[in-house]
């Protein structure tokens, strides 16, 4: 590291568990956010400005007045622009040192696998079920660790899923693949504003705890957040000895 970016991140180099070594593993880090939107949104600012070298960005999405309320990597200047394009001039203004690559169509099939391999780690701040398990067997197939977030209404959940542990349990252990993805909208159910950043905040936490190597991920775990009742509570998740996605995985 050069003295600008040892002053640039001193406050979390000070930090023992992270130190230079832990800082230079982070500034060496890939990682692909899959949709810039409430949960996106402050995952790609921490990231971006706790030095994660480079990061990949994935939405087809176009920024609505209606984004604003949560979204806060947006800004009224962006509307009708493509949400990577927009969040991307964010994060450059932020931190003008990391990579950024952006991925402004849908990810599907080949495409989405061929996006998780080219990184360190993946943050599924998407919101719906089906784009959820497409990211969660790219995952599993590319062997990379995945942290996932969802916030709705006024309740949120946390998860680390990780390939590379065979006692991780993955998505697919603990979801109905057979969901609806209307259940999932925003635009019907609502959503408070600051919870989606409190539910992203923690899965940006969790990302540089994997990348950066120290601490305890949370895998095996469940977080979960009532903003209405101020409870948060920690679940213990159990590997799926019959899951459809993971039960065979080396």
């Amino acid at each position: 590291m050069n003295d600008q970016q040892l002053l640039r991140y001193s406050r979390q180099i000070l930090l023992p568990e992270v130190d230079i070594a832990g800082q230079e593993r982070l500034l060496n880090s890939k990682v692909l956010i899959i949709g810039l939107g409430g949960l996106g949104s402050p995952v790609a600012l921490y990231l971006a400005a706790a030095g994660v070298g480079e990061l990949h960005l994935a939405d087809p999405d176009y920024v609505d007045l209606s984004n604003l309320q949560r979204q806060i990597i947006h800004q009224d200047a962006s509307l009708n622009q493509q949400k990577v394009e927009s969040a991307s001039e964010r994060l450059k203004q932020l931190n003008p040192a990391i990579k950024i690559i952006t991925h402004n169509s849908l990810l599907q099939g080949e495409a989405m696998l061929e996006a998780v391999k080219a990184v360190d780690l993946v943050c599924d701040c998407s919101d719906r079920f089906s784009t959820r398990f497409a990211i969660n067997r790219a995952s599993q197939a590319a062997n990379k660790p995945l942290v996932f977030g969802a916030a709705i209404r006024f309740s949120g959940q946390m998860s680390v899923f990780d390939p590379r542990l065979a006692t991780s349990p993955c998505y697919a252990c603990i979801y109905d693949e057979n969901a609806d993805d209307a259940e999932l909208s925003c635009s019907e159910s609502g959503v408070l504003s600051p919870l989606v950043g409190v539910i992203g905040s923690l899965q940006a936490v969790e990302a540089l705890k994997v990348l950066g190597n120290f601490g305890t991920p949370a895998i095996g775990k469940l977080l979960t957040y009532d903003g209405l009742r101020s409870e948060m509570r920690n679940l213990k998740l159990l590997k799926d000895p019959a899951c459809s996605c993971c039960a065979n995985h080396a």
